[in-house]
């Protein structure tokens, strides 16, 4: 599984709250076992626009949407409870 290079406005937001690290750190675990424990990879609903997510840490989470069958593309960083 590939994860494809992050959006300038996203590594900012990350940079910002001294997120980065955790950030590749979880990225790797995602890239070699998506359904990681620590991850805790989900599907977002609805359903049908295919959104999953994998978390960061306990407050933060990454949206990603599969691109292909081997890549995706983390498309928002968010707060988990909002």
């Amino acid at each position: 599984m590939t994860v494809l290079p992050l959006k300038p406005r996203l590594e900012i937001f990350l940079k910002r709250r001294n997120l980065l690290s955790q950030y590749e750190k979880q990225k790797t675990l995602f890239e070699l076992n998506p359904r990681h424990p620590s991850l805790h990879t989900e599907r977002l609903e609805p359903s049908v626009f295919n959104i999953c997510s994998f978390r960061i840490n306990k407050k933060f989470r990454a949206l990603f949407a599969y691109q292909n069958n081997e890549t995706v593309e983390v498309i928002d960083i968010n707060n988990h409870y909002r």
